[in-house]
């Protein structure tokens, strides 16, 4: 079975769309597209449920339309409307080191402060303005690549070096 920690959210499920079984699809990491996946985990009713790709088409850098497999009508998806959409850590295309990363790629990572250890799990990445932005639960820590101090890719984890206070100010 499938557990949280197997996974991690790589986006959610937004409406309908036309009559045919396709839905849209927010997604914060392509990762799914790079790793030419034949599935999904959606989180329904509290369990991770794999979702098999028939096809996809990319709407914007953010969002797609998707249509799974063997469900064929818009009632057939209505039930899947705002659950989190998951993506298996096994199947993560491993990079090379002379490789871009976009920010999302981190969305996912444990985010340690070397003072005070385990912040949590990057939510989502915010890179819409030159000042990039972890969402770690209700905080948010700015990425300065000066205060990432190591990455892990494999354990995927971030360590950073925040300065004081910036933690109290983010809670």
């Amino acid at each position: 079975m499938i557990t949280e920690q197997d996974v991690y959210k790589i986006g959610q499920i937004g409406r309908t769309h036309g009559v045919k079984g396709e839905v849209t699809f927010s997604f914060t990491d392509d990762v799914w597209d790079r790793a030419e996946a034949e599935y999904l985990f959606v989180r329904v009713d509290g369990l991770l449920v794999p979702f098999f790709l028939e096809e996809y088409r990319f709407r914007s850098d953010t969002t797609a339309l998707v249509k799974f497999l063997d469900y064929d009508t818009a009632n057939d998806v209505q039930f899947l409307v705002g659950c989190d959409v998951f993506f298996p850590h096994a199947l993560t295309p491993e990079r090379s080191e002379d490789e871009e990363y976009t920010w999302r790629y981190f969305t996912g990572f444990q985010l340690y402060d070397e003072k005070a250890g385990c912040i949590g799990t990057i939510d989502r990445v915010d890179d819409s303005t030159q000042n990039i932005l972890f969402y770690v639960g209700d905080r948010l820590i700015p990425a300065a690549e000066d205060w990432i101090k190591d990455i892990d890719h494999k354990g995927r984890a971030i360590h950073m070096a925040l300065p004081e206070g910036l933690l109290e100010l983010s809670s």
